[in-house]
């Protein structure tokens, strides 16, 4: 296998406070990294570095780990622009709206839904974004929900069986009979193509009992949980999270005292996604208040075509520093280790010897431009398992 340097890195973002600087960020100034095969095999000073196959001079940018984006929906057809524009003009959101999608998805092939899949992360590539977990939730029949798994699958290896995103407008005067749904014939058919398994706990979709009937099937198939968790008011997602060691409680945008002790003492993640707060005009989620409590964030995009129709993490990075109380530091953690901690995956998020080489050049002295300059293309290349991507 060839070796390759990148020289001259202004500021690298290792996320291994054992090196650099030793902050959670681990900053190396005047920074090398070695890629060997699909990893890294060496981060130090510059003027370190080992003798490699190539050298790329990074010419006083900075380097920061690939983007870990644990939260989207990406197999679906069609987009939402109507109501995107009736909510702007002072109508509400509501979880409903999913429906519209579910309708276009249902009638959409295979072909049109792998594309954009496809053109989505390629979107999502060329803004830094390395790693990226997707759901299903738009089919809500069993022949629809296992064929998005299996489109989902054929792109990234972090697939969830969302089912129960809504319930079916099917069994709209049947409820109970759709958890029995998506609990048997619905799981036996996804849980193949699947590792984890998601629920939307909120008003209009799925309630405790519920949500816990699903995600204890869901875990008995062998997927692990995450849930859709107090997104759109106070509710009981994230102490449901928290009890059944879900990897991540997602949106967290309405707490309780004892929500955000539950996270800050157990090791779900709490994943934020501004863009969702961002198109809806909703309450911003309060990540200092997470942060010093001690619970692990996580910042994600939602890409949906409904409520959050955005692939790019610098913009919900940018989002998180304005509106959410974070540091830039704890954004670009947050957006990169912190995602790999609600797939708990080590192997990525962070720039280390052993770590996959998913490693984003930026066009900017340090990674604190990403919300200094929001808005701005800044990623200039992008490497996923060693390979030049962009």
């Amino acid at each position: 296998m060839t070796t390759t340097a990148v020289t001259h890195i202004a500021s690298l973002v290792t996320n291994d406070p054992s090196l650099g600087n030793g902050t959670p960020l681990g900053l190396i100034q005047d920074a090398a990294v070695v890629i060997e095969g699909d990893r890294i095999v060496w981060t130090g000073e510059s003027s370190k570095a080992p003798a490699t196959d190539n050298v790329l001079d990074a010419a006083g940018r900075a380097v920061i780990p690939g983007f870990v984006d644990s939260h989207s929906h990406l197999v679906f057809a069609g987009d939402r622009t109507q109501e995107f524009n009736a909510r702007m003009s002072g109508q509400p959101y509501r979880a409903g709206g999913i429906r519209t999608t579910v309708a276009a998805t249902r009638a959409a092939s295979d072909e049109e839904l792998s594309a954009n899949v496809a053109r989505y992360l390629a979107e999502a590539l060329r803004q830094g974004t390395t790693t990226f977990e997707t759901k299903s939730g738009y089919g809500l029949t069993v022949e629809d929900e296992a064929r998005a798994l299996r489109i989902a699958a054929r792109h990234t290896d972090e697939v969830t069986y969302l089912g129960a995103h809504i319930v079916s407008p099917d069994y709209a005067d049947d409820p109970a009979g759709y958890v029995d749904l998506v609990t048997g014939p619905m799981l036996e058919a996804c849980a193949p193509h699947a590792r984890w398994i998601d629920v939307f706990c909120e008003q209009g979709a799925f309630d405790d009992d519920q949500a816990r009937a699903i995600l204890t099937a869901g875990r008995a198939r062998g997927l692990h949980p995450r849930i859709h968790a107090n997104q759109l008011t106070y509710g009981p997602g994230v102490q449901l999270a928290v009890e059944l060691d879900a990897a991540s409680a997602d949106h967290c945008t309405h707490l309780t005292d004892a929500d955000v002790d539950a996270l800050g003492q157990g090791s779900t993640v709490a994943t934020l996604l501004p863009g969702a707060e961002f198109s809806t005009r909703a309450t911003w989620p309060d990540a200092r208040r997470l942060l010093d409590a001690g619970a692990t964030v996580a910042l994600s995009t939602d890409c949906n075509p409904g409520s959050s129709f955005t692939s790019s993490v610098p913009f919900c990075i940018a989002l998180a520093v304005r509106d959410m109380g974070m540091t830039p530091d704890e954004a670009i953690w947050s957006a990169t280790a912190g995602g790999a901690a609600a797939l708990r995956r080590t192997d990525i998020g962070r720039i280390t010897p052993g770590a996959r080489a998913d490693l984003v050049l930026l066009d900017a002295p340090s990674h604190v431009h990403l919300a200094y300059r929001p808005g701005v293309p800044l990623v200039s290349a992008v490497w996923r398992s060693g390979q030049r991507m962009v």
